[in-house]
């Protein structure tokens, strides 16, 4: 049977901030906005756990060309870790595994020792992530009871905030490099005050220059979508927002022509060096380029043409 003209979906472009609610996983979020939105195309970056809440980006049609770049991004997160228990998930959704006394420490205290993890260091991954090991997830072989070894992989914690100290709970904030994993930091920082924990909470605040302000709520979402997907649709933010950490180079009208062609172009003088957003005429966003020690800018990931055309 034909699908009516209706059910068609559109070619949809632009990002989405969601503030993923807990209880969907990441790809569940994305299928129900998608739908909300009737697009063509989509696509996610830096899943979030079921459990956890925040900042998702939703990317759709030639946004989706961000994703890759926003999973190098750094991320902030809000922790709410409860001490003197641990799970063999490292979260609240797994089985108590070990227990110990949560020791008489001040605020300062936990400050000192918060403070320890900043900089660059080394991690090991838990059982639980989808890292592979033999071409096997490491949680599809933690579900079996099996452990295997993990290679400690560098990560990099810009900041990291004691917000409270109470008992049994421990709240701070933390920005953080990709690859971080806030479950195994938890038990980290546990360990070093003499005890155990896990992450009882986790809220995703921001994503690279994306603000917490930015995010919609998936029931402010399906609201927008009751009348149609226009009103959603007006909503999304241009792909080139989630790129706002990178400098910006501005093309004459051949210079754009040739870069969209796939061609490398002088770049002006910018005096950077690496990534950047690349502009035509009007501030037309035509994509990414690196810019070489010549001065001389290479097409990376073209996302339209001159005159605004994908």
């Amino acid at each position: 049977m034909a699908r009516s003209r209706n059910s068609r979906s559109d070619p949809v472009d632009g990002v989405l901030l969601l503030n993923k609610p807990a209880g969907l996983t990441s790809n569940q979020a994305l299928q129900r906005v998608k739908r909300l939105l009737n697009a063509r195309k989509a696509g996610h970056t830096g899943s979030l756990d079921p459990a956890a809440t925040g900042m998702l980006p939703l990317c759709f049609g030639e946004a989706t060309k961000v994703c890759a770049f926003l999973l190098d991004a750094d991320k902030t997160y809000r922790v709410t870790a409860k001490l003197g228990s641990a799970t063999d998930t490292g979260d609240a959704t797994g089985a108590v595994i070990g227990t110990a006394e949560v020791p008489a420490m001040t605020a300062d205290d936990w400050d000192t020792i918060l403070q320890g993890f900043h900089g660059e260091s080394l991690q090991i991954p838990p059982m639980y992530s989808a890292l592979k090991k033999d071409g096997k997830r490491l949680y599809e072989l933690a579900r079996k009871g099996e452990t295997v070894e993990r290679e400690p992989r560098p990560i990099r914690i810009d900041s990291i905030e004691l917000l409270e100290a109470a008992g049994a709970r421990l709240v701070f904030r933390v920005r953080c490099s990709k690859g971080t994993y806030v479950r195994s930091l938890v038990e980290d920082i546990a360990r070093a005050a003499g005890t155990v924990a896990h992450t009882a909470r986790l809220h995703r605040e921001t994503v690279a220059d994306f603000g917490i302000d930015e995010m919609v709520d998936l029931k402010a979402v399906e609201a927008s979508a009751a009348e149609g997907p226009s009103p959603l649709r007006e909503s999304l933010l241009p792909a080139d927002r989630a790129l706002a950490g990178l400098a910006e180079v501005c093309l004459d009208e051949a210079a754009a022509l040739r870069f969209c062609g796939g061609q490398v172009v002088a770049a002006g003088e910018t005096g950077v060096h690496g990534l950047a957003r690349v502009y035509g005429a009007e501030h037309v966003f035509l994509g990414v380029g690196e810019i070489s020690g010549d001065g001389r800018i290479a097409p990376r990931r073209v996302f339209g043409r001159p005159g605004g055309n994908p």
